[in-house]
């Protein structure tokens, strides 16, 4: 059986036990503060970043892993696998997937890299590197894999809100809802990821109403297969979510988790938001 190794990025943002559990290799972003550069969730967490982002007088700032990184990633993994298939955030979110197809070619010699970009970003890549794990635990080719991740992508769907549009419309990264931000700045607008970038998907104007929409997304999926709620920094808010979503699927197997310093730089404090997969088949 071929050994395929999966790769993706720290804006899946995967709980340590489930990227443990599925042996994925996670290459960090960065966050910049001014001349200071940090590995995403490795040199600095959603806690210790939030407090510095409260200080910083101006917002950092993040970038992709670098090539170099990705094909050190891709070299040591050649040690004792014989394909690698790399999932990774939307290519129009951050130039991750050029940095890592870059590298692919670096090592092109050495052992073949299946790129695939997610169109997705936190755990709708999070789920998206589980089951490029488990097809490829399950002996399919590293093409069938990234084929399988291409049909499934628009299942993956993810729904969120931000305290403010803010951070998203300074960062540049609010796609088609760019419209919503200089008239909703103090509402509470639910946002989804469609084909790879953010648009708007409900205007709201509390916080108690958006979490009422989140839940309603939800329940608006035919199927679901995978469910996770993501926050930045209200786990307690994240978890009476998850609670009210186990009517969907048993509580055990919702997924919460916390959004990374690079995520957290664009959606701010206060942000929360649902995944859902589709049920899947093998």
């Amino acid at each position: 059986m071929t050994r395929v190794a999966i790769v993706t990025d720290s804006t899946a943002d995967l709980p340590p036990p489930l990227r443990d559990r599925h042996g994925i290799t996670v290459v960090p972003l960065n966050v910049h503060f001014g001349d200071e550069i940090f590995r995403d969730q490795v040199e600095i967490t959603t806690d210790e970043f939030m407090a510095r982002l409260e200080r910083s007088r101006t917002l950092p700032t993040t970038s992709q892993p670098s090539p170099g990184l990705f094909e050190q990633t891709f070299r040591r993994l050649a040690s004792d696998h014989d394909a690698i298939v790399s999932v990774h955030i939307s290519a129009k979110l951050s130039g991750t997937v050029a940095s890592a197809r870059l590298a692919r070619d670096a090592v092109r010699d050495l052992i073949p890299v299946t790129v695939v970009d997610s169109q997705s970003a936190s755990m709708g890549l999070g789920f998206q590197a589980i089951r490029a794990a488990e097809l490829a635990a399950a002996g399919h080719a590293p093409a069938d894999i990234a084929r399988q991740l291409a049909v499934d992508a628009a299942d993956y769907r993810v729904a969120f809100f931000a305290d403010t549009l803010e951070y998203l419309q300074r960062g540049g990264r609010i796609g088609r809802a760019a419209g919503l931000a200089g008239s909703l700045l103090n509402l509470k607008p639910l946002l989804q990821i469609e084909h790879g970038e953010v648009v708007p998907f409900e205007r709201t104007r509390t916080r108690a109403r958006a979490i009422d929409g989140l839940i309603e997304f939800a329940r608006a999926r035919p199927r679901i297969g995978r469910l996770s709620v993501v926050h930045c920094t209200t786990p307690d808010d994240a978890a009476r979510l998850a609670a009210r979503l186990g009517e969907l699927l048993s509580i055990e197997r919702i997924v919460v988790a916390q959004l990374g310093p690079v995520l957290g730089s664009h959606v701010g404090p206060g942000a929360l938001g649902v995944i859902v997969a589709a049920g899947e088949e093998g």
